[in-house]
């Protein structure tokens, strides 16, 4: 029992408290330069930021208190050094996270899942070196920053950005300016274009990037495409996820 109660005493609890701080801390840096990125209707959004900046933050503090590892009762000089451990934890981590990472098409899918397996194995190595406390909070935030800031970040002000692929006969192909006047009907402008011309196929092939602010249906643009005699086939995707 008294080696469980070493891990809250009252030293050990004023250490989370100041972990604490630097979580909280860490979390609003990285909301606000997460919501610069979502505003602008980019993969790595509010969540991403505040978990990724939130988790490095707790692996870099726990180092200022080695004194406090452990409940207090850190390894001596001539034991194994756990931040090689930690360092070997987190650069497992990285390649993890980035195989959940995958491009669909144009969207980026997977990058807030990465974030949160960083999170995870940066609370796992604060639980291993015995800070309950700080733990705790970090798992909250964790929660909270998965199950609400999503909606958060559809209620706040955005822009939305999609990616538009259409394909059309050599013979009834638009020009920018009708592309463009169509597109505004719908409420988005044209940000970068892409060509493409299969001889085999006689078809032009069109790749467009659309921005609009503020959050769009495009159930409409989708059902007059698919009705659109010149349209041999379109693909409507998100841009982020």
């Amino acid at each position: 029992m008294e080696l469980l109660a070493a891990y809250w005493s009252k030293a050990e609890l004023i250490t989370n408290g100041v972990l604490l701080l630097h979580l909280i801390g860490a979390a609003l840096v990285g909301l606000l330069l997460g919501y610069e990125r979502s505003f602008h209707g980019r993969a790595a959004g509010m969540r991403t930021y505040a978990l990724v900046c939130a988790a490095s933050t707790l692996l870099t503090a726990i180092n200022g208190f080695p004194a406090h590892w452990y409940g207090g009762m850190a390894p001596t000089p001539s034991a194994a050094d756990p931040t090689r451990v930690i360092q070997g934890i987190m650069t497992g981590i990285g390649f993890l996270g980035a195989g959940v990472i995958i491009k669909d098409g144009f969207a980026i899918r997977g990058v807030s899942t990465a974030a949160s397996i960083w999170m995870t194995a940066a609370i796992g190595v604060i639980i291993g070196v015995g800070f309950y406390g700080a733990a705790i909070s970090a798992t909250a935030l964790s929660l909270v920053a998965m199950t609400i800031l999503g909606r958060v970040e559809k209620w706040l002000p955005h822009q939305t950005t999609l990616h538009l692929s259409l394909v059309y006969p050599r013979t009834m192909v638009p020009t920018a300016e009708e592309l463009a006047e169509c597109m505004k009907a719908y409420g988005f402008t044209i940000l970068d274009w892409s060509y493409e011309y299969s001889e085999a196929r006689r078809q032009f092939h069109f790749e467009l990037v659309l921005q609009a602010n503020g959050h769009h249906e495009t159930a409409l643009m989708a059902r007059d495409l698919s009705s659109a005699q010149d349209v041999i086939e379109f693909r409507l995707s998100p841009s982020r996820a």
